[in-house]
């Protein structure tokens, strides 16, 4: 070197290179592409939620229909019967006979999922039992006073 004096240019730092970077851009595609992906694979596998179809009434009690088993959490408060449905669906509510006396069910949305009150001039018990029929799950609610 013969000095710090360029002939060409101001200063002896090299000139800005004119072909395009393309190592960010391809960075970049990297990185949307494995972002879609991913999230066609997570939509592929989540599972389809839990809806409640229609409750009938059946001889005694009632009988729930939903399109797969949900979680159920079932409890006897102060003679009523409380059953709690993680799953979606509509407010619903209905009579039912019961030893030739009415019961009153009612189905509402809570934010825990669905509830189901059945409720008797008297103290009410009940038994529940869950089956798979036909690609759907049966929910049999026997209902009986204390």
């Amino acid at each position: 070197m013969h000095g710090s004096e360029g002939k060409d240019a101001l200063h002896s730092t090299p000139e800005d290179d004119p072909r395009p970077k393309l190592l960010p851009r391809v960075l970049g595609s990297l990185a949307i592409v494995g972002l879609m992906v991913g999230l066609m694979i997570g939509r592929l596998t989540t599972p389809d939620p839990i809806e409640l179809q229609h409750v009938e009434p059946a001889v005694g009690g009632l009988v729930v229909w939903f399109n797969s088993e949900p979680k159920l959490h079932g409890e006897h408060i102060d003679g009523t019967v409380a059953l709690l449905f993680d799953a979606q669906g509509r407010a619903q509510a209905g009579q039912v006979k019961v030893n030739d006396k009415n019961v009153n069910w009612r189905l509402r949305k809570t934010d825990a999922g669905l509830l189901l009150s059945v409720v008797a001039a008297r103290p009410l018990r009940g038994q529940w039992s869950g089956a798979e029929v036909d690609d759907r799950w049966r929910l049999e609610i026997h209902l009986q006073e204390q």
